[in-house]
């Protein structure tokens, strides 16, 4: 049987719903698609908000061949697949979404090939490297969908050949039409009160709420809101990892950390710990947080920070949060100095509004008996009192 969500998926950007600053008139995807431009790029958003649906819909607007993989369990000898029929000159059409039809050999006008990679943060950076020179030369057209932030989980080489899509989480009127489309399509009227209740409790993920009301139907025959309610069960936490509640308690983990209050930072903690938050992407923040919050009032800090990191990479959940709890702990206690922070920064102003000074002849490398002669390194000596800042700065504090 087909999956509901397949059944009411929209096969064009008239049925599609939400993401109007990407897809509404004038807006750019709905451009690209209707001007055809073929080109890479990468769609970051939460989960169910229609990554794969507007890749699916860029493949066919574009009449092109679509091949679709998880980087969840697939590799490099899936891309090779997928790139098999062009190195041969077998071409290939494609059936229904995501199936590839083979296609008479040397009888068919190239089309454009488009490679889907779901959840790309998930490849390793050699998977991606290996993606690079075929994007490059254009042998694909890759559309990536992450529901991390590409700068960090995307190599720098593959990101500055694509173009990044940001979507948003639906909103609460987005998630009701859905649900009012896929009640019509199972003819099952769905009441107000168990409409209103479950788009609260999907927060924005439309995937989530169909799957909710596909089960309800298949275990009760109705949509009533006892019936949804006994199909989820348990009540889970929902923690959209690139919306709004992401940052919120990420900014309020911080917060509290430099409010020197280590019982709201466990508090904090503990709520992304428990909604599956990666702990790499929490200990890097402890990192950060450590050498611009806490710096020389507690040099050591960036060495515990740095511990807890590599050992929620060695350890992994969920024995991992207990140093996350650990490291949190210390952190909180510590003294907070952001004198190198502010140093640093202060110091950056002046680089971009005075650029490049000149550097005082005596602290400049000395590797040719030339430099040597007109005065390169002359006068240096160790432990200097003189400043060894450029002329016009020479006078210059910067670490208060």
């Amino acid at each position: 049987m087909e999956p509901l969500a397949n059944k009411i998926r929209p096969k064009s950007l008239d049925e599609f719903v939400g993401q109007e600053h990407l897809v509404g008139l004038g807006k750019p995807l709905r451009v690209a698609i209707e001007k055809r431009e073929l080109f890479s790029f990468i769609l970051w958003g939460p989960p169910g908000s229609g990554k794969t649906t507007l890749a699916r819909i860029y493949a066919n607007a574009l009449d092109a061949d679509f091949y679709e993989i998880s980087a969840v369990d697939a590799g490099k000898e899936d891309i090779k697949n997928v790139l098999g029929s062009s190195r041969a000159g077998d071409k290939r059409r494609s059936g229904p979404l995501g199936q590839v039809l083979p296609f008479a050999t040397g009888t068919a006008v190239a089309r454009p090939k488009i490679l889907f990679i779901d959840e790309i943060h998930r490849f390793n950076k050699a998977q991606q490297d290996f993606l690079l020179p075929f994007v490059e030369r254009g042998d694909l057209t890759l559309i990536g969908a992450t529901t991390e932030n590409p700068s960090f989980e995307v190599i720098g080489a593959l990101l500055s050949r694509t173009r990044v899509f940001v979507l948003n989480e639906l909103t609460a009127e987005d998630v009701a039409l859905i649900i009012e489309r896929a009640s019509k399509v199972l003819k099952v009227k769905i009441p107000k009160t168990a409409r209103d209740w479950l788009v609260a409790m999907s927060q924005g993920d439309a995937r989530q709420a169909i799957g909710v009301l596909e089960s309800a139907h298949q275990l009760y025959g109705k949509l009533s809101l006892d019936a949804l309610k006994e199909t989820v069960q348990s009540k889970h936490l929902r923690y959209d990892k690139k919306g709004e509640e992401h940052y919120n308690t990420i900014s309020a983990f911080i917060k509290s950390m430099r409010a020197s209050q280590p019982d709201a930072a466990l508090y904090y903690l503990a709520r992304m710990v428990e909604a599956g938050e990666d702990p790499l992407f929490i200990a890097r923040r402890m990192v950060v947080f450590a050498s611009e919050d806490v710096g020389l009032a507690v040099p050591t800090a960036l060495v515990v920070a740095n511990a807890v990191f590599r050992a929620c990479e060695t350890i992994g959940y969920p024995e991992c949060a207990i140093n996350l709890a650990h490291g949190v702990a210390y952190l909180a206690e510590c003294k907070k100095s952001r004198q190198s922070y502010d140093a640093y920064f202060t110091a950056v102003d002046d680089v971009k509004t005075l650029g490049n000074l000149p550097i005082p002849m005596k602290v400049r490398n000395a590797p040719t008996k030339l430099m040597k002669d007109i005065g390169y390194h002359k006068g240096y000596t160790m432990y200097d009192k003189e400043s060894y800042l450029p002329d016009k700065l020479k006078n210059k504090k910067y670490l208060q």
